[in-house]
């Protein structure tokens, strides 16, 4: 099984005005929203909405309009990866903060993120995922 996995700068000229002022009406929309939020309930619950990832729900019906549901599922479990491994960097960053230069933190923060996003990439990789399931 191959991936698909490239950069081509010429497709960033592929998708049309009306796509990108989607994604960013609906990033605005959700930061918005979490202006309001941490306006009236506190900058906690406000924090939670921003990090939502704003434009991924356009981003994903975009691919699924454009490219099928197939590759908008990738892209989704894709992003569900890389955001487990936010939560390992945040994780690590609380735990190591205190005891570890700044640099260092980051550095463990960062590590750790990217053996969470990649090990599980690789994990849903022999189990099959983004094949033709």
């Amino acid at each position: 099984m191959s991936d698909d996995v490239h950069f081509d700068a010429a497709e960033l000229k592929k998708p049309k005005a009306r796509d990108w002022l989607m994604r960013f009406a609906f990033g605005a929309g959700v930061s918005l929203i979490a202006a309001v939020v941490s306006k009236f309930a506190g900058p906690r619950p406000g924090g939670l909405f921003l990090a939502f990832p704003a434009i991924l729900l356009a981003s994903l019906t975009l691919v699924a309009k454009d490219d099928g549901s197939r590759q908008a599922r990738n892209d989704a479990r894709g992003a569900t990866l890389g955001a487990t491994g936010l939560i390992a960097f945040a994780g690590v960053g609380v735990l190591t903060v205190h005891s570890l230069p700044v640099w260092a933190t980051l550095v463990v923060s960062t590590a750790a993120w990217g053996v969470v996003a990649f090990g599980g990439y690789l994990i849903a990789r022999a189990r099959g995922a983004g094949g033709d399931e």
